[in-house]
């Protein structure tokens, strides 16, 4: 392995102290999975080469925001042409969408999609009002069936992600199957709407066909603007409760493993989203630990490393019964029983997900 390729890209750090964002060029060397750093304003090292085993190279995309010795950076550009060419030429982002009638199957769409080499980078369990709908099947106006579909998307909750890899559109695209879900049975029986769409209307998800549709679908479910979007399907009654899926978690692929354990229990997942925290945020999360709980500190490293997916959770007395579900916050004291926390990891303070107390 060539030990002296290195990828190059330009990064934000927001210092909370000095209320400002400092520039940094990170370069990252694949061979052997070291790091770099300087300094842009001042033309300076900022951290010499040193080896970090929590980056990898499927990390380092324009946009995402990556943990590096405590400082959460976002890439905000290319490096070098030669970065921009070895890892921006094919890599897409496509909007993935689940409709109504496969968000109990959410869970094996996610696995599906984690499989198949996609990041997860956004995601949120949304409602369209009619107008949303509307604006969303614009290239549907003509069409006959435009009230049909619209019913349909609005008749109950959706999620909405951008998922990232190379050629993105196209590979989703043969994921999902012809859209028609009669048809993909017989032409691509092992396709997302194959297995869990019913017909043309009601076939389990969508996928844009070109870029540029890419991009209006995801500026209406994630607006780049600030703006809220449509709205979220938090319930926030006496029966629910919070569950927090940590950043190792989401970056291992377990996303789609474990919507599928809370849902298998007879949990349901009323509302979803994912974040990326800071440390300021996950430290006022966290307030209630410090001093109490020895682990404190790797567990707020461990929750602004990366994104997190958190969940309103309903049933009876959910606090109760979640936190049975999930088991000690301490694998070591699991002695019986298929615990969540045991069957997906093994140390305290990386624990799989978070619950309401």
């Amino acid at each position: 392995m060539n030990h002296s390729e290195r990828f190059v890209f330009i990064a934000e750090w927001y210092d909370p102290n000095a209320s400002l964002f400092r520039r940094y060029e990170l370069l990252f060397y694949p061979g052997d999975g070291s790091v770099e750093m300087h300094d842009v304003k001042n033309h300076r090292t900022f951290l010499k080469r040193t080896k970090y085993e929590d980056l990898h190279l499927e990390d380092l995309f324009i946009g995402n925001k990556v943990n590096v010795f405590s400082r959460q950076l976002v890439l905000i550009d290319y490096g070098d042409q030669y970065t921009a060419r070895q890892l921006g030429s094919k890599k897409e982002k496509t909007l993935a969408l689940i409709k109504p009638d496969a968000v109990s199957k959410a869970g094996e769409i996610i696995e599906i999609i984690n499989k198949a080499g996609f990041t997860l980078t956004k995601l949120k369990m949304m409602t369209l009002s009619r107008k949303e709908a509307t604006d969303f099947h614009i290239d549907h106006q003509s069409r006959p069936f435009l009230n049909e579909l619209i019913q349909f998307i609005t008749s109950g909750p959706i999620i909405a992600m951008e998922i990232l890899r190379d050629d993105a559109i196209c590979e989703w695209k043969k994921l999902l199957g012809p859209a028609n879900s009669g048809l993909a049975r017989t032409d691509a029986p092992g396709s997302i709407r194959a297995v869990f769409g019913t017909d043309g209307i009601r076939n389990a998800a969508h996928g844009p066909d070109s870029l540029s549709c890419a991009a209006r679908e995801m500026e209406l479910f994630f607006p780049s603007s600030g703006v809220c979007g449509p709205a979220n399907t938090a319930k926030f009654t006496n029966c629910t409760t919070c569950c927090i899926v940590k950043p190792h978690a989401i970056s291992e692929g377990l996303l789609g493993k474990i919507l599928m354990a809370i849902r298998d229990a007879g949990f349901e997942i009323s509302a979803m989203q994912m974040f990326n925290m800071d440390r300021v945020n996950v430290e006022e999360f966290y307030e209630v630990y410090k001093g109490v709980v020895s682990e404190y500190n790797e567990m707020v490293t461990e929750m602004y490393s990366g994104p997190c997916v958190a969940m309103e959770i309903q049933q009876t007395n959910p606090t109760m019964t979640f936190r049975e579900f999930c088991g000690p916050a301490d694998p070591v004291k699991i002695i019986q029983g298929e615990y969540n926390r045991y069957r997906f990891l093994l140390k305290i303070a990386f624990n799989i997900i978070y619950f309401l107390i």
